[in-house]
C-alpha cells in the first residue's frame, strides 16, 4: 500500500482538454484565476502580506497535476513489485512559490493582468508548506518535470478551449 500526499495540485493537461473546473463554487487558486479574469470578482485575494516570507505572501509546492497523475502510475508500478508494503511518499516539486510569484507568473506568461489585494490572514494557514520529495524521488521512477510557468500556460489554455 503506497499513500501519495499531494501539495498544491494545479493547472491542466497540456492539450487544453482536462482540467478542473473552474465555473465550480471553489477557493481553489486557479479557479479563483478564472473569476478574476472574468470579472466576476474585483481582485485575487491574498491572505496575509506579512508572512515571513520572501514577500510576505504563503509559499506553497504547486505541482503541475500531469505530474501528479505520473507520480501515481509510478507509485503503482513500484508497489506491484513489492510485498507488505506500507508507505506514505509526499508528491510535489520540493520547491516553494509565494503567491505573489504565481500571480505574477500568471500574468506575465499569459498576458493578462490579475489583481490582487492583501486581505487579513485565515485561521490556520501556514507560512510555508513544501513537499519533502526526497523519498518518492528515491524510490519511484518519477521526478516532477514541469514549471509554475507550464502550470500556468496549461491551466490558460486549457480556460480558451
Amino acid at each position: 500500500l503506497i499513500k501519495l500526499r499531494y501539495f498544491n495540485p494545479a493547472g491542466s493537461h497540456s492539450s487544453g482538454l482536462l482540467r478542473e473546473d473552474p465555473r465550480i463554487n471553489t477557493e481553489n487558486i486557479f479557479p479563483t484565476i478564472y473569476k478574476v479574469i472574468k470579472r466576476d470578482i474585483e481582485y485575487f485575494p491574498i491572505y496575509g502580506g506579512d508572512w515571513p516570507t520572501k514577500d510576505g505572501t504563503c509559499v506553497r509546492d504547486y505541482i503541475h497535476i500531469t505530474d501528479l497523475a505520473e507520480a501515481h502510475t509510478s507509485a503503482l508500478k513500484y508497489s506491484n513489485s513489492k510485498k507488505n508494503l506500507n508507505l506514505i511518499l509526499n508528491i510535489g516539486t520540493g520547491e516553494g512559490k509565494s503567491v505573489i510569484e504565481l500571480i505574477k507568473t500568471f500574468s506575465r506568461v499569459n498576458n493578462v493582468k490579475i489583481p490582487y489585494k492583501i486581505m487579513q490572514r485565515r485561521l490556520g494557514d501556514s507560512p510555508y508548506l513544501v513537499a519533502n520529495n526526497s523519498l518518492a524521488l528515491k524510490l519511484l521512477d518519477w521526478n516532477p518535470k514541469r514549471t509554475l510557468k507550464d502550470i500556468c500556460v496549461d491551466f490558460w489554455k486549457s480556460l480558451k478551449k
